[in-house]
Parts: structure tokens; C-alpha cells; sequence
């Protein structure tokens, strides 16, 4: 039995690590080790490759967490052998050939849109103006402003990379659902949850669910920490 004392955290698009800080203070309370992975976001691979080059830096098995394009970025950098468990915060899960740009091409009629602006030189971003109820409703309009204003740009590459062969097949994983997302609608985290045979767990909260409900999140990931940990 091997106990679990790394956590690897990995930010999504349009965002950088930063808002990881809430769970970050946490789990370190806690007696966490925790990595938060600064994504390129320039492409798929780009962000596997650093991903992995967190996790070879590590002393001991990780619990390795995604939040929304993290979730793709996870579920291919997963098959590292340092990776004891995924954990998917409000994120895609693609499959194998899958990429976040096909799990968004075709949305359910009635559901919402995120407001992505049309692509300029090869990078993508939200509209400012409806960032905040699209990816931060429940975040104070102050902060939610301060997001929409130091966005990162989204590669292209990033949006179109698809997942070779998803690591939910092979490792244990959990999911944490954002009931009032309007960027990745409930229903569909909840399919791509029980695809890949995840523990799930719902809160209300937006996209931004791990920034507006840090406690929340961080119990999902000591909870995936200590599963595995209890296993022979």
C-alpha cells in the first residue's frame, strides 16, 4: 500500500494556474505536496509535455487533476507511471480520437454557448463582456472582470489535439460536476463521467467551480487520494 501525497493540478483554457490558489492552500494545509502545471496552451502535446515534466520531478505517485481543457490534457499526460488517479473538475474526458473542439461541435439544442470569439492568428479567446456569466457567475464581478481581462490566449492546436488513448481506461478517476456550468453544460460532464466509469460528485457552481468553491474541489481530490492510497 502506497500512500498518495502529490497532487498535479492542470488549468484549462483561457486561464493560467493561478486560479488553482484556493485548493492549493488547502491541500498544502492538509499535508499535500501540490504542483500546479503553467500550461503553454499553444497545443495538446505542448501541454502533455509539461504535464509530464511535473510529474517526473515528483518523490512518489501523484493524483493527477484537471479543470476543463485540463481534463483532455489529464486524461493523455495520465498514462505517466507516476499517475495513481485522475480527477476531473467540470472538464472534458474525451475518448480516444476525441478532441475538445469535436465534444463541443455539435451542442444540444437550448444548451448554452460559450462565447468564444472567432480565431485571431491561430489562438482563441472569450468575449470580455460575457465571461463573467459565461465561465464565472458565482466569482465576485470584481474578480470575474479580472479573469475576463487577463486571459490566456487558446491555441487553435489545443482546441483540435485529440487523445491518442484516454488514461480513464487504465486508472482509477473522479469527477467532480459544476451544476450551473455554462461553458461545459451539466449534462454533458455527466455523461463523459460515466463513460469513464468516474466517481462523480456534483456541486452547484459555474465553469469557475474551482476557484468559487475551493473546498469543494479539494475534497474530491483528498477523497481520489485516499481511495487509492487504501488499495493494496
Amino acid at each position: 500500500m502506497t500512500t498518495i501525497r502529490n497532487i498535479v493540478l492542470v488549468h484549462g483554457g483561457f486561464v493560467d494556474g493561478s486560479g488553482w490558489q484556493g485548493v492549493h492552500e488547502r491541500l498544502t494545509a492538509d499535508g499535500y505536496r501540490v504542483a500546479v502545471v503553467q500550461n503553454p496552451t499553444l497545443s495538446l502535446a505542448g501541454d502533455v509535455t509539461a504535464t509530464r515534466q511535473v510529474l517526473d520531478g515528483l518523490d512518489g505517485p501523484a493524483v493527477l487533476v484537471g479543470h476543463s481543457y485540463g481534463g483532455a490534457v489529464i486524461t493523455e499526460a495520465g498514462h505517466h507511471p507516476g499517475v495513481a488517479a485522475l480527477v476531473y473538475i467540470a472538464a472534458f474526458a474525451p475518448d480516444k480520437g476525441e478532441s475538445v473542439g469535436t465534444l463541443v461541435a455539435d451542442p444540444a439544442p437550448g444548451a448554452p454557448v460559450p462565447p468564444i470569439l472567432p480565431p485571431a492568428d491561430g489562438f482563441l479567446a472569450l468575449d470580455r463582456e460575457r465571461f463573467a456569466a459565461s465561465f464565472a457567475a458565482d466569482l465576485p464581478a470584481a474578480q470575474a472582470a479580472f479573469m475576463a481581462d487577463s486571459q490566456v490566449p487558446w491555441g487553435v492546436e489545443a482546441l483540435g489535439g485529440t487523445v491518442s488513448e484516454p488514461a480513464w481506461r487504465t486508472r482509477p478517476s473522479w469527477y467532480l460536476v459544476a451544476a450551473d456550468d455554462r461553458m461545459i453544460p451539466p449534462p454533458v460532464q455527466r455523461s463523459m463521467a460515466e463513460r469513464a466509469g468516474a466517481t462523480v460528485t456534483e456541486t452547484p457552481g459555474s465553469h469557475a467551480v474551482y476557484v468559487s468553491r475551493p473546498a469543494s474541489v479539494a475534497a474530491v481530490i483528498t477523497q481520489a487520494a485516499e481511495t487509492v492510497s487504501e488499495q493494496p
